[in-house]
């Protein structure tokens, strides 16, 4: 339990102990710094609950808080509001503890077990700039997740088994009809045949039959039929598909890499083909599909609801599956393998209605136990400054490595060569080009659109990841400066600067419960910017190491250590690297 956790309980069996029964009590921080540092806000709710003046509640639990030598400044505004200060020995003796440990200062969930789907990345794309919203939310909810001691299992989830890929090999088999892949009367071996098709080659090739499919009726249904043969794994086709999906990984973990996003499984909807069968027999067993036009389906709308809600289609006409039956398959797989307490889907918030049937379908067949929480965790989109979607400038979809290389690009105008060693350069340039854009993408509540300006995030001045990370390095550059100075004790607070940043200190644990509650990262975000600036503030009115009381300079150090821990527990959370220098 944190500091301030273990103060509210403590206030809490006070006011119980006098006679009122509270729930859910906090303490809220003031907005009056001049009246104290929180307010107890809950003596008119026990004025209504007990018929009593909400100012004599307020003025027997004053009484009660005056014999508590952690609080002082205890008074009364309005018609019952508390006003309470944290006391100087209060606030030195949590300094010592948070920099002891900073899990002092963190408040651990119940355990559970969490599958996280995030990600979104299909096999022969290439990535885009819609790609980055799910992989860099969905990492950060994961470590936030794990750090308030939940057990999370990470999955990418590829689209690996759908008609894009049925297209793709179309394409090849249109390029290369030579292929032995191709030839139906090739009984050898296919692990050695090497295909001419590199992953540059797929980013062009999809997009290219893609656009065949749309013009050209019968090149579409070959892909349909291609499509079915791969999901029947037909001999040669789902040798090739190996063969494409081999190639493609290694591009999609190379970006996730560069974007610090890191995953325990990078499945695919394919691997959950074998629970498809399984799935049919449960859904046939359970009586919730129906035919509809030579094709079987879940419906799914409730009774009485009026908004459109279609059927969950399940086996499509020509045989195959469609995106929703390998989720649902994809269900039973995790059942069996994890047996999750959730599973989490980080996905863009035009994938809602899609989630929802699953979500009814997976009800409606009981596929998963009733205390099985089902979250969908949506989105906005990332826009450039014109307020909308983030193109190329000629018009085209922005792959998320040129958008990487872009904001690279205006690193590399900041950066400061005369500190940052020449063969570290392109490394520190990647590390904070990549916390630019992932800090940008997390500043704004989650289902929010955004515009993003990469000469604007780019900066080391304002609300943006490289001011952030430049100023954590210009605390640890003082803490090894100060490396001969006793840094083991908090003694003394100097002033209100001082108590503002421990006071600022003592929100962490709200800050993370929060976010984890909402799903956002955005509250962090916000936190993240305030201490650092509070912590600036300090900086430019202290000279910490010319500091001629020893017992203060060692206050402001210890002060220091523990805001920098802090921030690189947050960073952290939020996927972004501290380069040595910058």
């Amino acid at each position: 339990m944190s500091i301030i956790k273990e103060l509210e309980k403590d206030i809490k069996n006070t006011i119980e102990n006098i006679g009122y029964n509270i729930d859910n009590f906090t303490l809220e921080v003031s907005k009056r710094k001049d009246l104290g540092d929180y307010q107890i806000n809950d003596c008119m709710n026990l004025a209504k609950a007990y018929s009593k003046n909400p100012r004599v509640i307020a003025e027997e639990i004053k009484k009660k808080l005056e014999e508590d030598d952690r609080l002082t400044n205890i008074n009364i505004a309005g018609p019952g509001f508390i006003n309470i200060s944290l006391s100087d020995k209060f606030l030195v003796n949590t300094i010592n503890l948070i920099n002891d440990d900073i899990n002092n200062n963190i408040d651990k969930k119940e355990k559970k077990k969490v599958i996280m789907d995030y990600g979104g990345a299909n096999v022969a794309k290439a990535l885009h700039v819609g790609h980055l919203r799910s992989a860099n939310i969905g990492e950060a909810l994961k470590r936030l997740a794990r750090r308030l001691g939940y057990e999370v299992i990470s999955d990418a989830h590829l689209g690996d088994y759908g008609r894009p890929l049925g297209l793709v090999i179309l394409e090849i088999k249109k390029m290369y009809p030579e292929l032995e892949y191709f030839n139906d009367n090739y009984k050898g071996d296919y692990s050695d045949i090497e295909i001419p098709i590199t992953n540059d080659d797929l980013e062009k090739i999809y997009p290219a039959a893609s656009l065949k499919a749309k013009e050209d009726e019968n090149y579409l249904e070959e892909a349909r039929i291609i499509t079915t043969k791969l999901q029947n794994h037909e001999r040669g086709i789902y040798d090739l598909w190996k063969k494409i999906i081999d190639i493609s990984k290694k591009e999609i973990k190379q970006v996730y890499d560069k974007l610090n996003v890191y995953y325990d499984l990078l499945e695919g909807e394919s691997d959950a083909a074998e629970y498809i069968p399984e799935l049919l027999e449960i859904l046939e067993k359970r009586g919730v599909t129906k035919k509809s036009e030579g094709a079987t389906i879940i419906e799914v709308k409730e009774d009485g609801e009026t908004s459109p809600m279609p059927p969950v289609l399940v086996v499509k006409s020509n045989g195959s599956y469609s995106y929703e039956t390998t989720d649902l398959a994809t269900i039973i797989e995790r059942k069996k393998k994890f047996n999750p307490d959730e599973i989490w889907y980080c996905s863009d918030g035009r994938q809602q209605l899609h989630f929802e049937q699953v979500f009814r379908a997976t009800r409606k067949a009981k596929l998963l136990d009733d205390n099985v929480k089902l979250e969908y965790i949506g989105f906005g989109t990332m826009n450039g400054t014109d307020g909308k979607p983030f193109k190329t400038r000629d018009g085209g979809v922005m792959t998320l490595k040129a958008l990487i290389e872009m904001v690279k690009d205006e690193t590399r105008k900041r950066i400061n060569y005369d500190i940052v060693l020449e063969d570290k350069v392109e490394e520190t340039v990647e590390k904070i080009a990549i916390s630019a854009l992932k800090y940008a993408d997390l500043i704004p509540n989650r289902i929010t659109d955004y515009i993003f300006s990469p000469d604007k995030f780019s900066d080391v001045e304002g609300k943006t990841g490289p001011y952030l990370l430049y100023s954590t390095i210009r605390m640890k550059s003082l803490l090894q400066k100060g490396y001969e100075y006793k840094q083991d004790n908090y003694i003394k607070i100097n002033n209100d600067t001082d108590r503002d940043i421990i006071i600022e200190l003592l929100e962490l644990p709200n800050i993370l419960t929060k976010s984890l509650d909402s799903k956002s990262l955005n509250d962090i975000a916000d936190y993240l910017y305030i201490l650092t600036n509070k912590y600036n503030k300090f900086y430019s009115e202290n000279k910490v190491l010319l500091e001629e009381d020893k017992r203060l300079q060692e206050s402001w150090l210890v002060l220091t250590k523990v805001v920098y821990n802090t921030n690189l527990l947050l960073l952290d959370i939020l996927g972004l690297l501290v380069p040595e220098k910058m």
